[in-house]
């Protein structure tokens, strides 16, 4: 079976608590910050829908981020690992790697689907229940991922680099980030087209017990001041028997632009190697809006001026 990764909690004044933890025991904060919550706990279908969602079953960044990872040479920390989209394609590539997810729901998918896999696979993962602005593995690594947008679930400066800082503080010298976010679309922003408009339709999906899903979106507000969207996933769920149901998820996300994303891995220790617009490693610019994945080198002593 895959393992469980053990939390260390140094209990330093002054530092953030941890709140990473072990799969299947309790959790180990100390101070006065409560567990953070995941929206995939919170809305759990969102959860058990994930690996059927069409858009995410055809998404390009696989290989990429497999690549990057047989490149490391060494352990892979992914944050934001969910059901292992990501993480079990790179294990079955012979990489050591560590998934860490806030939801437990989408933990307990991902370890459904190890439990699958041949024990090689298994043997090379870890899973851990954690926090990203908060969190200690006791374990250093030569590559962190946050593939697919986790990062923009962070609403604030504060708590991107309280993020950037614990990513710097898991890496070897000279270790690699490879972090991944959209590239904010300014005819998007400035309009009123729906999402729809940008990210296009979605093909309903069937769920292996005969439902049939339909995914939308909906923008319900933006908060232009602090760049974050207020947004709405609906799913129309038909039932075998005839039943239907509409089910809401309701998520935040924070938009990040070119230069602000630089000078705020600067600003925690790191120095940009490369800047993709896509997952084939096409250049930034080459395409609009595309991707703004950064691959950043760990330099100096961490972050400054927090």
């Amino acid at each position: 079976m895959y393992a469980a990764l053990q939390d260390r909690t140094d209990g330093k004044k002054g530092d953030a608590p941890s709140q990473t933890q072990m799969l299947g025991q309790s959790v180990f904060p100390t101070g006065d910050l409560v567990e953070r919550q995941s929206d995939y706990d919170e809305y759990a279908f969102a959860g058990e829908f994930y690996d059927f969602v069409v858009p995410y079953c055809e998404r390009k960044d696989v290989g990429f981020f497999v690549e990057m990872a047989l490149e490391a040479a060494g352990p892979v920390l992914e944050i934001g690992c969910g059901t292992g989209r990501v993480l079990i394609p790179t294990a079955r590539a012979g990489v050591e790697i560590v998934g860490m997810d806030s939801s437990s729901k989408m933990l307990a998918v991902c370890g459904e689907k190890l439990e699958l896999e041949p024990e090689e696979v298994r043997s090379r993962v870890r899973l851990a229940k954690g926090d990203m602005r908060y969190f200690d593995l006791n374990k250093r690594f030569h590559l962190v991922t946050i593939p697919f947008r986790p990062f923009q679930h962070l609403l604030s400066s504060e708590d991107q680099m309280s993020c950037l800082a614990c990513v710097h503080k898991h890496l070897v010298d000279q270790g690699k980030l490879v972090l991944d976010v959209f590239n904010p679309s300014l005819p998007h922003l400035a309009g009123k087209a729906d999402i729809t408009e940008l990210m296009g339709e979605e093909p309903e999906f069937l769920m292996p017990d005969g439902r049939r899903v339909l995914r939308r979106h909906n923008i319900l507000s933006r908060d232009w001041f602090n760049q974050v969207q207020d947004l709405e996933v609906l799913y129309e769920v038909g039932h075998p028997d005839g039943d239907e149901e509409r089910l809401v998820h309701r998520l935040r996300m924070r938009y990040l632009f070119r230069f602000e994303a630089e000078h705020l891995l600067a600003r925690c220790g790191f120095q940009v190697e490369a800047l993709y617009s896509g997952y084939d490693k096409s250049p930034y610019g080459s395409k609009y809006p595309g991707e703004l994945i950064f691959v950043a080198r760990r330099v100096g002593s961490g972050p400054v001026g927090r």
